[in-house]
């Protein structure tokens, strides 16, 4: 498998599209105004302790309160006594039954040190752990223990003990270490400085927190960028190509301190066609917003997200077999066990996951349907699992989630239909709009064009986003005309030339009415 990361920083979006074999695996994107807070160390103040629920609040100077569950505390932790099979994002599912009861360890207005593990979504606010983590290239530090780990996801014996006897005799006092899947391979030197690196950072951590009052941010994690480089540049990784000059030389930076054989496998991309376009990635984002996903044998696969859980079903669509009825159906449910985890990492879904697979008879069918959803699960960085098949034929499955799915990224709840479906933001308007302009600058030798739009997006433009839209007209040495056009719905855009050539398939894509 040829795996490759392609980066799209403009100013007011990054974009990091993962791909395998040139198909879109994985996306990650991140906006100025709404910048990822997973990693980041807070010295928080306790504002309630609710024994209840076993949970307490935590005010972060963040529009939402962080929520601490006991088996979060750091006293939960310490009862641990190996975590040689932890994940190296630190998989906590076992303490929850052994946590110690939180009011015995909290009290309100209580200062305490956190760290944000999953994002604020809807009305939840972040949820944060006193068992703090350091990330480095290699190794994961983890103050207040004394043990030391290997990833899961390095599987030879061997390499697992030679890996542990390096970290075990680089190990500083009171802090427990556990090796990435990055480090398989690497040297003593290569841990060695990792660790080094991390040690200093954990003492510049201490320090800080000892002279700031909380609420307040003691560490922020890497950018977007410089962590998914940090964490997925790994040997198997064919290239990374950039389409930004600051971008590029900060990669470069940081490769050179850790990876410096790596550097060369960075370029820098510096062609006109915009390189989302030019690597097929922007029509596969389009269809990840799409309900319907077919299978290649003419079945299908529906995603419908509700409140409490996101639901799969299967259908066998155009694919009728040259064999009997359950051969079919077979064939259909193995074919979507394949598809469905690269949907959920694709789509980035989490929580509680239902899937509807067609109706089999026979046991021996219903056990290989699971092992082939299984199978292609343990390819996805995130923690998942997934039960038996039910008497009716579902599946349930849970997978982690740190942040919003892309579709609750990229989209807000329809004002028509009262929230029962979706439209696209009015942020990612104006960002579908900066994509069409720079194809506009790069594609054509237009000066002037008009861009029709829905009125209440052409408003949002001009009232709320006036100085950007200046910006993007400055930045493209483009004039633009805008037009509100009640024909339009929220997430359509035309766009035509000075001569009313209308060039909207070239520069935005999906025509209107079309």
């Amino acid at each position: 498998m040829i795996r490759k990361i392609i980066i799209n920083a403009d100013a007011y979006e990054t974009r990091v599209a993962i791909l395998e074999d040139d198909e879109l695996a994985e996306l990650f994107v991140e906006r100025a105004e709404q910048r990822r807070h997973v990693g980041d160390i807070y010295k928080g103040r306790v504002n309630a302790v609710l024994p209840g629920m076993q949970a307490a609040f935590v005010d972060l100077g963040l529009p939402k309160t962080g929520f601490l569950h006991a088996s979060d505390l750091a006293e939960s932790l310490s009862e641990i006594e190996d975590i040689s099979d932890l994940e190296e994002n630190g998989d906590r599912r076992r303490r929850r039954a052994a946590a110690p009861k939180i009011e015995d360890h909290l009290k309100k207005g209580q200062e305490i040190l956190v760290q944000i593990t999953k994002e604020s979504i809807g009305t939840k606010g972040p949820r944060v752990t006193q068992q703090v983590s350091l990330p480095g290239r290699f190794c994961v530090l983890m103050p207040g223990v004394e043990h030391v780990g290997v990833s899961r996801r390095i599987e030879d014996r061997a390499e697992r003990q030679r890996i542990k006897a390096i970290i075990s005799d680089l190990k500083p006092k009171n802090v427990g270490l556990i090796a990435r899947t990055a480090g398989e391979g690497k040297s003593d030197p290569d841990f060695a400085a990792d660790v080094k690196h991390l040690v200093k950072l954990w003492h510049k951590l201490e320090r800080k927190s000892g002279t700031v009052r909380a609420p307040a941010l003691v560490h922020r994690e890497l950018e977007m960028t410089a962590s998914l480089i940090r964490d997925l540049f790994t040997d198997d990784v064919e290239e990374v190509i950039i389409d930004d000059k600051d971008s590029f030389a900060e990669i470069q930076a940081y490769l050179k301190a850790v990876s410096p054989e790596l550097r060369g496998r960075v370029k820098l991309y510096t062609e006109r066609e915009p390189i989302f376009d030019a690597f097929a990635i922007e029509p596969q984002i389009e269809k990840t917003f799409e309900r319907k996903v077919w299978l290649k044998k003419g079945g299908y696969i529906c995603i419908d997200h509700a409140e409490a859980l996101v639901a799969v079903d299967v259908n066998t669509g155009r694919f009728t077999g040259k064999k009997n009825q359950e051969e079919t159906i077979f064939r259909t449910n193995m074919e979507a066990a394949k598809e469905i985890p690269r949907q959920l990492r694709l789509r980035d879904i989490g929580g509680i996951i239902v899937i509807d697979f067609i109706d089999m008879e026979i046991e021996a069918n219903k056990r290989a349907v699971i092992e082939e959803l299984r199978t292609e699960l343990r390819l996805d960085r995130a923690r998942t699992k997934a039960f038996a098949v039910s008497d009716l034929g579902l599946v349930e499955m849970t997978r982690q989630r740190e942040r919003s799915s892309l579709l609750h990224y990229y989209t807000e709840d329809c004002p028509t239909c009262a929230g029962l479906g979706k439209v696209p933001s009015l942020e990612t308007m104006l960002v579908k709009l900066e994509r069409a302009m720079r194809r506009v600058s790069s594609l054509t030798p237009e000066k002037r064009i008009t861009v029709r739009v829905a009125p209440e997006v052409a408003l949002y433009f001009v009232e709320q986003e006036g100085r950007r839209f200046a910006e993007l007209e400055k930045r493209f040495k483009l004039s633009v005309d805008l037009k509100d056009d009640p024909q339009l719905k929220r997430g359509e855009m035309r766009v035509l030339t000075n001569k009313k050539t209308d060039i909207t398939k070239q520069v935005v894509g999906a025509v209107p009415g079309t």
